[in-house]
């Protein structure tokens, strides 16, 4: 949704997005369903990772689609019509110009965007605008200080902690998802809750290890790496270290843990 999105706009990464929401899906989608002509704004969709299956657990709902890039937007569009969704309307739009009048949907949800935003409250407040009085918003975002593995290395702690640094040198926030409570709160929306969503890892999970801790978590690290080694942030050596020690949590012994946190929110009735 951002032009400072810090993973790019690669094959790859489109690839790492629809890993990422094949294998989130019971963990991050199960208990959201919205209802039959309920409409609802899915802001940042991006290449759509997330679009099919909000709109395959709600098939009854009027789902608009926003992002800011016209190339995620078209990738986004020939997934969802590959998928045969019909109840999915997609237009470029910015979150902070959001062309839609006030209280014009019932719903919105937001998913792995506020972390690439640099006043995420701001955001907030700008969908707060067109969500009816009594509506909800979600929002799921990671935190990648709650990544945690065995076997523990001080060098794969470095290759995570460099990302987050890029991301706070683009503007955005890799911890964010501790902070969707407050976020939510100030943005002006009440009764907000929120719930840590843990993906553990180990070897009787093979489907994880893959999807997740491989193909989702370990890629999206890698994916840095030019950025990392042009700013010299460590050396060479460090960074390859780290990302082996982050596939040796993989192997038959090795475990890893990371948070996502979802939260939801009611604009207030007039």
């Amino acid at each position: 949704m951002t032009e400072g999105y810090v993973h790019g706009y690669s094959p790859r990464e489109a690839e790492r997005l629809l890993d990422q929401a094949q294998t989130l899906t019971g963990l991050l989608h199960s208990d959201t369903r919205y209802g039959n002509g309920e409409t609802v704004l899915e802001a940042g969709c991006g290449v759509g990772a997330q679009t099919v299956t909000l709109a395959q657990h709600s098939p009854d709902a009027h789902i608009t689609s926003i992002d800011l890039s016209p190339v995620s937007l078209a990738q986004a569009q020939e997934r969802a019509r590959a998928a045969g969704i019909r109840n999915v309307t997609f237009r470029q739009a910015d979150i902070h110009a959001l062309p839609f009048p006030d209280n014009a949907f019932d719903h919105v949800f937001v998913c792995f965007v506020l972390e690439h935003l640099p006043d995420p409250v701001r955001a907030l407040t700008c969908l707060h605008r067109v969500i009816k009085p009594g509506g909800s918003i979600t929002v799921i975002e990671g935190d990648h200080g709650s990544a945690y593995f065995y076997p523990d290395s001080e060098a794969a702690r470095k290759t995570i902690a460099c990302l987050v640094e890029i991301q706070r040198q683009m503007g955005g926030n890799a911890l964010v998802g501790r902070e969707c409570y407050p976020l939510l709160v100030r943005a002006g929306f009440r009764k907000v809750s929120v719930s840590p969503r843990m993906v553990y890892v180990d070897a009787s999970r093979p489907a994880l290890v893959e999807g997740f801790t491989k193909q989702t978590f370990t890629a999206m690290v890698e994916g840095v790496q030019s950025e990392v080694l042009e700013r010299i942030m460590i050396s060479e050596t460090e960074w390859d270290a780290g990302i082996a020690d982050l596939y040796r949590t993989c192997e038959p012994d090795g475990t890893f843990c990371y948070t996502f946190f979802k939260g939801t929110g009611i604009k207030p009735g007039e």
